[in-house]
């Protein structure tokens, strides 16, 4: 039997008996470098080395600051004051919910964060409000989405860190796709307020607005001074990490005064528990990446499609229903680190842009988000609400089919993705 052969077979065995995708890429991955020369000195070695990067250093940053936002009331002050300007509007708890997701995700980098931190909040409103519970969880779960295509986004950092490209870049390329599925999420929620008559909140004072705009106007900063910094080259994107984490907790410490020394160790573990995860995928990937690049799966895989003279679009066809078959079984840094170093080479063949091939992936990442059965979002909407899965899923569908046109539309119009990274 071929290494390459027991390394999927192997690998597919242990994700169907639930053990963790760290461990299944990495048990894997040695088994099949067994077969071939090898040391395991050579796998620590690359396992240390592919951490070793100041690219990936930006990941526990965001993570941090998203988890300080959601427990020091910075998320909490957000809502109130946008739910001040448009929650009387008819919809208008629907749209606060998705602009909330929205901002959240220009802090954070994280989808399941995005949707823990602005659904434990907005789903009970929604309900109280008249909306129905099942279409609260799905439009949480959509929209949390959001997190991992705004930048800046842990996923296009970990795609920046394979495909050798900038940050920035990236980051810039995410901006207006970003803002097409908000705008189209709206849309589609304000229609559907509209029809099924969902209520409406009183209509506040224009003082009260005020009020409430200046007390969460220290969160409506964030994301412009992590976004700011960035493309003003004042700082890296791994310094905006860092500077959006300080600028944090003096916020919740000082200003709001909400963030005491046990919510503090709660920042502190969730922040290490979720960024041990995602090193621990990155680490066994890199190892992952060792056998194929070994073995010339990516360069065989190449060659095999520039032989068989496959159309460019029927390409783009065949990955994103790969992805989509993924997305039901992988997590999303799972898949980009798998799948991306083999793809790259193929890329160059059919003339795909990069950048742009990194957004039409982070799209089909939000959909594997909102796929069953391993979906990140259904299970903490599920966590959140104390519901079935599956009901999370029936009120997710509708926005599914958003997220699919959006993909569509990114596809067909590259320049969406690339205008601002020239």
């Amino acid at each position: 039997m071929s290494a390459v052969l027991v390394l999927f077979l192997t690998f597919g065995i242990l994700c169907i008996i639930r053990v963790p995708i760290a461990i299944s890429l990495g048990l894997s991955s040695i088994l099949a470098l067994s077969m071939v020369d090898f040391t395991l000195y050579t796998v620590i070695q690359k396992m240390f080395n592919s951490l070793n990067s100041s690219t990936l250093m930006a990941i526990p940053g965001f993570i941090f600051a998203g988890v300080i936002m959601s427990k020091g009331g910075i998320s909490n002050y957000l809502i109130e004051a946008l739910k001040s300007w448009i929650g009387h509007v008819r919809g208008g708890l629907a749209v606060v919910t998705i602009l909330a997701c929205a901002i959240f995700a220009a802090i954070s980098g994280s989808s399941p964060a995005t949707a823990a931190a602005i659904g434990s909040i907005m789903i009970p409103g929604m309900v109280k409000a008249g909306y129905s519970k099942r279409y609260a969880m799905g439009l949480v779960a959509a929209s949390g989405t959001l997190g991992i295509l705004i930048p800046p986004s842990i996923p296009l950092i970990i795609y920046a860190s394979v495909a050798e490209e900038s940050v920035g870049k990236l980051f810039a390329a995410g901006i207006i796709p970003g803002i097409l599925l908000t705008v189209i999420l709206i849309t589609a929620a304000i229609i559907h307020a509209r029809i099924n008559n969902y209520g409406q909140l009183p209509k506040e004072s224009m003082t009260v607005r005020l009020q409430k705009t200046k007390k969460a106007i220290w969160g409506f900063l964030l994301p412009v001074i992590i976004l700011g910094g960035i493309y003003s080259g004042m700082v890296t994107p791994t310094e905006a990490a860092f500077v959006s984490c300080l600028y944090g907790i003096i916020v919740s410490v000082f200003i709001y005064k909400e963030l005491s020394i046990s919510k503090f160790r709660e920042v502190v573990k969730e922040s290490i528990n979720v960024t041990a995860m995602i090193f621990l995928i990155i680490a066994s990937a890199m190892i992952f990446g060792m056998f194929l690049t070994t073995e010339q799966v990516p360069q065989n895989f190449a060659t095999w499609i520039q032989e068989s003279s496959t159309n460019k679009w029927l390409f783009i066809l065949g990955v994103n229903l790969m992805f989509f078959v993924l997305g039901m079984f992988l997590e999303s840094v799972a898949i980009i680190l798998i799948i991306l170093p083999i793809l790259l080479p193929v890329l160059a063949i059919f003339n795909i842009n990069i950048i742009h091939f990194a957004i039409i992936m982070t799209i089909n990442m939000e959909l594997a988000m909102i796929t069953p059965p391993v979906g990140l979002n259904l299970f903490v909407v599920s966590g959140i609400t104390r519901e079935k899965v599956g009901e999370v899923v029936k009120g997710v569908m509708p926005f599914f089919t958003l997220i699919v046109v959006t993909l569509i539309i990114v596809i067909m119009f590259p320049q969406l993705s690339l205008m601002l990274t020239k």
